[in-house]
């Protein structure tokens, strides 16, 4: 079991505050990876997304899965191949939300690399809260060059 540092991560994936939402990757075993995200109650989204009853927005869920499954291709890719960039979403299929997040909830993320072809990477990822699954997707990725 590995515990990178929020450091490690960062030198994986080209994400930052406010909008990194892993913060601890729990292990990789073969094309599997877990990680850990906690939503802090102070976040500025739960001031305007249902301020009365705040709920983290789907999407916000979403993308902690994506980053998930970015940091899954950044530990098993060839180093030749992460030359090509880092990983970029092209394509989400089937989303399903079951129960909400909270604010202070922590979630742990598991992805799951399903196929890859040539340059594209198939996953699927699956959003545990009080483990019970609060979202599942399958979603693709593709390495891309960051724009300047």
């Amino acid at each position: 079991m590995t515990d990178e540092t929020l450091e490690e991560i960062k030198a994986l994936i080209p994400h930052r505050d406010p909008f990194l939402l892993v913060d601890r990757i729990l292990s990789l075993e073969g094309k599997t990876l877990i990680t850990e995200k906690t939503f802090s109650p102070t976040m500025d989204v739960y001031r305007g997304h249902y301020p009365e009853s705040p709920i983290t927005p789907g999407v916000l869920l979403a993308e902690a899965i994506f980053q998930s499954g970015a940091l899954l291709i950044a530990k098993i890719a060839a180093p030749d191949e992460l030359k090509a960039g880092v990983p970029v979403l092209t394509r989400i299929l089937g989303a399903k939300f079951k129960r909400g997040v909270y604010p202070g909830d922590t979630v742990q993320i598991t992805v799951k690399l399903t196929e890859k072809i040539s340059t594209a990477w198939f996953l699927k990822g699956v959003l545990q809260c009080k483990g019970k699954t609060a979202v599942q997707i399958e979603f693709a990725c593709t390495l891309a060059q960051p724009s300047a």
